[in-house]
Parts: C-alpha cells; structure tokens; sequence
C-alpha cells in the first residue's frame, strides 16, 4: 500500500460505518488521519470505530435532515477544531425497476439521501473550510450518473446531479484554498449489492471491460489521495473507478 500523508488532519466520512466508507475511513486512519464516522446506523457505528481504534469516533446523524446535520457538525467540531476533508459516501441504491413503475416515494427517498443529504453536508460544512481557507470536500458518485443505467432511473438522476453539484461548488470555492472533486465508480460489490436484483447486478457486471466489480479499497485509495494537500490544482473534476467502462 502507498503511503498517503494525511497527518494531523481530520476527516469527516458520511456513511462510513460500512461499504466505501469504511474502507475510505480506514485507509485515512492508515494515512494518520483522525476520522468522524457520520452515519444512521448506531450499532454499525459502534463496530466500526471499534475496528478503527482511537484514532476514529462516530456521530450519529441523518443526513436527509438539515438540522441533524447541523446539530452532527457541532458535536464533532466540539471533539477536533477543525475539519480538513469532507467525504460524502452516504446512499443508497433504490429500487431496480422501469420508469414508469417506479415507486414515488422510493424516487423521493433516493433523492434525499444521494442528493439533498450530500447538499446539507456540503451546506454546513464548506464555510468552515472556506474561513479556514483549506479544505478538501470529495463526493461519491457514479458512472451510472454518466451513463445511466436501465431499471435505475433514480439513483442514476441522484448521482449525475452528484456530479453537477461538484462542478458547481467546485467552482464557487475556487477562490480558496477548498478544492472539491468526485469519484465515479462502476459497481462495487459491497452490502449496497442486498439492495438490487441479481439481473441488475449481472447487467453492471457485463458492462465493465476488466470483467470484475471493483474494491471498496481501490475507491478508498483515490478517494484519500484526493483529500491529501497533493491535490491543490484540481478542483471540480470527475475521476473514474470503472474498470474501463467510463472513457471520458
């Protein structure tokens, strides 16, 4: 494993008691970075800073409400000053089925937590890496919010707007020292898999040249360079994880 230099930074990681997350809150703590877990899952929470040990702590928090986020965001900065990098990996997939059969308030729900519950963190937490005059902010999206992919309309709208939001931010912290990027990966067989179909799985799986789902740590590895001081000119930018499928 290539040595990251996180030291004496602090991340905070949506959605980090599993999957992605996880594996991007473990590889930070690898790197010497300290690391808030934000997530829903209390007892998930639990067992994941027992995993990572005392250099990771955890706060509860739903990131489709704003004042849980908001209320998430002073807890943590009552137990470190500051926080250095924002990883937002907190989703969910939705249900794989047509347009047309899909279950309005399944289409609300992906929304509020790929969509409007990565807003909220951006929301409270880019003033405070913008007062501070550094920051690192990454977002996971997808290359179904490139492509999108058939019988998963919602998630695939949730993450290309991932992807338009990052340009966006990107942009208006381009006069700091904020940079603001995203990850793009093709399918990664992690416990999100509980949540599609086998043909959908199988459909994803056809898609990728290398002939194999990706690796939570091959996503955790870009993700953490792209928290690291490294990263100072590129801001806005999309970086594919997709095994090839993604080519521009």
């Amino acid at each position: 494993m290539n040595q990251l230099d996180l030291n004496n930074r602090h991340a905070v990681v949506t959605g980090g008691a599993s999957g992605i997350g996880f594996a991007i809150a473990q590889r930070m703590v690898a790197s010497g970075a300290r690391v808030t877990l934000w997530d829903l899952d209390l007892t998930a929470l639990q067992l994941a800073v027992a995993q990572l040990g005392s250099a990771a702590c955890a706060v509860q928090v739903d990131v489709c409400a704003h004042t849980s986020v908001q209320a998430a965001l002073r807890e943590t900065l009552q137990r470190h000053p500051t926080v250095d990098a924002l990883v937002n990996s907190a989703g969910i997939t939705g249900p794989n089925v047509r347009l047309w059969d899909y279950p309005v308030d399944a289409w609300a729900r992906v929304m509020e937590v790929n969509l409007n519950g990565l807003f909220h963190c951006c929301r409270e937490i880019a003033p405070h890496m913008r007062q501070r005059n550094y920051g690192r902010i990454v977002n996971i999206a997808s290359v179904a919010g490139k492509e999108g992919n058939p019988n998963a309309s919602a998630y695939s709208a949730s993450k290309a707007a991932v992807i338009a939001l990052t340009k966006s931010l990107g942009k208006e912290m381009a006069d700091t020292g904020v940079v603001v990027n995203c990850v793009t990966p093709a399918a990664v067989k992690t416990a999100m898999f509980d949540q599609m179909t086998p043909e959908h799985i199988q459909f994803m799986l056809s898609k990728i040249p290398m002939g194999r789902f990706g690796l939570p740590e091959e996503i955790a590895a870009m993700v953490c360079w792209l928290c690291t001081e490294d990263v100072s000119f590129t801001t806005g930018a999309v970086f594919d994880l997709s095994g090839g499928r993604a080519t521009y």
